[in-house]
């Protein structure tokens, strides 16, 4: 299974201070207001974006008009602003630069075909995991996310989920440290780890393991399980997932049956990487 190798160089995970003189406050504060828009929050007025980055309604709005010029924002009936076509643009690009979707999809939806279940890959971004793929299962009943939306794109927070506890797992201690206490650990299904001393076992269990799963931690009904994929420089870089319907599965077949399939997936996506296995 592949592994990370906790020695290798890694980008350190910090916020920069943007009130320094290098920085630009201006795109800082547009780059805000297009971050506001979440798969839960795609339409928002001006008075929603004022109150969420704490800037005055008329500042908002004229930073909002700008955008909606460029087309990053768009204006519906209701007044109110959603992401335009533009911004969806960027985020594509985005997802697509990680180099990580086109050698993997073709591998989800064999795992998907094989397994009967969602497959999905996302990488993570600070606290959060991001979707890059994301394959739903053909049969009805399979997956519960389907209420939830998510696609390229979505986001979910790393605490409550598979990928994203084992996303965590694997960065270095001192890295990991901080993730964690930037976590709220809000409860989102009848599991969720609320407390973090639980979730920094959890997390400890994860790293030795290189396997992750998940008992209705995100949503009732939904069992999770997700596997590492690594690149050529031993690199944790995304994780591949199973999502199935309590009701047409028990969580230990899941892990104990479907566990194996899963590994493979990502050990085949890690080897399109240049992973050549065992420790870099």
């Amino acid at each position: 299974m592949p592994r990370t190798n906790p020695d290798t160089p890694r980008g350190s995970w910090s916020t920069p201070d943007l009130d320094a003189p290098r920085y630009s406050q201006s795109l800082a504060r547009g780059l805000a207001i297009l971050r506001c828009f979440t798969p839960e929050r795609p339409v928002l007025g001006i008075a929603d974006i004022a109150d969420e980055l704490g800037m005055s309604r008329s500042t908002t709005h004229r930073y909002v008009i700008t955008l909606v010029a460029l087309g990053y924002l768009e204006q519906g009936a209701s007044r109110k602003y959603r992401l335009g076509l533009h911004g969806t643009d960027l985020g594509l690009a985005a997802l697509n630069s990680t180099g990580l979707r086109e050698p993997a999809h073709l591998d989800l939806e064999d795992l998907r075909n094989q397994t009967a279940c969602t497959t999905s890959l996302a990488v993570l971004d600070k606290t959060e995991i991001v979707y890059l793929d994301r394959v739903r299962s053909a049969t009805r009943g399979q997956d519960d996310t389907g209420d939830l939306g998510l696609g390229p794109g979505s986001r979910l927070p790393a605490y409550c989920t598979a990928m994203g506890k084992l996303l965590v797992a694997v960065r270095p201690q001192d890295e990991r440290d901080r993730l964690v206490a930037d976590m709220t650990l809000t409860k989102r299904g009848p599991n969720t780890i609320t407390s973090k001393k639980a979730l920094v076992a959890e997390l400890d269990a994860i790293r030795d393991e290189d396997f992750a799963a998940g008992d209705q931690e995100l949503a009732a009904g939904l069992y999770a399980i997700a596997a590492p994929v690594t690149n050529e420089k031993g690199d944790v870089v995304a994780a591949v997932s199973l999502a199935a319907d309590s009701q047409a599965i028990s969580f230990d077949e899941m892990v104990e049956r479907l566990g194996p399939p899963l590994v493979a997936t990502a050990e085949r996506i890690s080897a399109r990487l240049g992973y050549q296995g065992g420790e870099a």
